[in-house]
């Protein structure tokens, strides 16, 4: 199944989201085909990444937790908040 992850990032944390991306983009390529799309969250401006939104291929919920938990930005203290809801593709039909 599919699950959203919405994260937000705590405010001033810019430097935690530079200092783990080349480890959260390899946990993510370690994923291979479960994930389904993947990018930042941009400010209004679209000057800074200010969260993330990933929609990734989880055998249950326990699994899109677990996925959550390990991504290294969470590790690092980067989120203030979470957001995991199962997700279905409608459009584009593929």
């Amino acid at each position: 199944m599919l699950y959203m992850f919405y994260c937000v990032d705590k405010d001033g944390a810019a430097e935690v989201r530079t200092g783990n991306r080349a480890a959260h983009l390899a946990y993510l390529e370690s994923l291979g085909d479960r994930l389904f799309l993947a990018g930042p969250l941009l400010s209004d401006d679209g000057a800074a990444m200010v969260g993330s939104l990933l929609v990734v291929d989880c055998a249950d919920r326990a699994a899109a937790d677990d996925f959550a938990a390990n991504d290294p930005y969470a590790k690092a203290g980067l989120f203030q908040s979470v957001t995991i809801r199962p997700w279905r593709r409608v459009f584009p039909k593929g």
